[in-house]
């Protein structure tokens, strides 16, 4: 069954661009080998799937436990009080966190994220663990050890972690990815980021117009996190992540949705409230909200060729019936249960 050819008919949001077109797109063994344009195609609404481009699932037995003090005090490696709860916690019951919160993402139209993983080998074990099974990659950024059977080298932050440009080299010489947290406080680490030769920045919340602009140069991609600033205290302003900025310089943006234990991992919650606060064009933001695939090699954007990574939305089953304008509406107004069916295959 599973290789018989199938068709999935509607309003698809095509390429890159997420043109809205009237499509039957037919997937063989799980590729899209025609998108073909069919003027009659029902009204449902064909996404392509989200990727969250943070995420940290090991946090999700530490969910709510009271967000008190600053940064350092709640999520800095390694005394920080996440820190401390994972290390307390039994690695069954992480795996099984995890795992819930996978399953919840796959369900919100998420078909992978890109996740630091604390706990060393033992920790990108119970996550792929966690993801076992399920329709879902993750792109594991390991610590402590980890990142030799990771996909690539996860640092919390320059000034946090000693020898980091030795651990980089290695990452480096291993063929592994690397990924920074930078600039979430200010902008005193951004520097020392990008001289480690990262293939992914987070937050960048302080950033400088000139660490900008290399970012955009060099096509480092930032993850931005919006509503963990918020949450954290390290925003109180739409200037921060300065969106507007980015988006002028050409920098590549992805969205990300940062720590579980303050955050639900949700694309589209995560959306609508970036729109709302920043003002940002709606299509950047769906853009932003798949564009982080393009870490696993195969972006999730619908076009020929490609592995079919989709899920829909059947307007006239809600309000978003009345939509004029469904890219805007599918990032200010959809929810995870208008979602109908995904398809997913990584």
């Amino acid at each position: 069954m599973k290789n018989i050819p199938i068709t999935v008919s509607g309003q698809a949001f095509v390429g890159e661009d997420l043109l809205l077109r009237p499509v039957d797109i037919v997937i063989e063994r799980g590729i899209i080998t025609a998108i073909e344009e069919k003027r009659k195609a029902p009204r449902v609404w064909i996404c392509p799937a989200f990727f969250n481009a943070h995420t940290h699932l090991g946090d999700t037995l530490a969910m709510d436990c009271g967000v008190k003090g600053d940064l350092a005090s709640l999520v800095t490696p390694p005394d920080g009080l996440k820190h401390r709860l994972l290390a307390a916690a039994s690695p069954p019951d992480l795996v099984r966190g995890m795992r819930i919160s996978i399953q919840g993402m796959i369900v919100g139209g998420t078909a992978g994220c890109a996740d630091f993983r604390e706990g060393g080998i033992a920790g990108v074990s119970g996550l792929r663990e966690a993801a076992d099974g399920l329709p879902f990659l993750p792109i594991i950024f390991g610590r402590d050890g980890g990142e030799a059977v990771a996909d690539g080298l996860g640092i919390s932050s320059t000034r946090d972690i000693a020898g980091a440009d030795g651990l980089a080299k290695d990452a480096h010489h291993a063929g592994k990815k690397i990924a920074l947290h930078a600039g979430e406080r200010d902008a005193a680490d951004v520097d020392d980021a990008l001289s480690l030769d990262p293939d992914l920045l987070i937050h960048c919340t302080h950033a400088t117009k000139k660490q900008l602009r290399e970012c955009a140069d060099r096509q480092i991609p930032i993850a931005v996190c919006p509503r963990s600033n918020w949450t954290l205290g390290v925003t109180t302003s739409a200037h921060h992540p300065p969106l507007q900025l980015m988006q002028d310089l050409g920098c590549k943006i992805l969205l990300g949705t940062d720590n579980v234990m303050f955050v639900p991992p949700d694309m589209l919650s995560e959306m609508a409230f970036t729109s709302v606060v920043y003002r940002t064009d709606p299509k950047v933001l769906l853009r932003a909200a798949v564009q982080g695939s393009e870490l696993t090699g195969s972006p999730f954007f619908i076009r020929s060729g490609v592995r079919a990574n989709l899920f829909m939305i059947d307007p006239a089953q809600s309000s978003l019936k009345f939509s004029r304008d469904p890219v805007t509406s599918m990032v200010k107004r959809a929810s995870y249960c208008q979602i109908s069916h995904n398809v997913f295959n990584l």
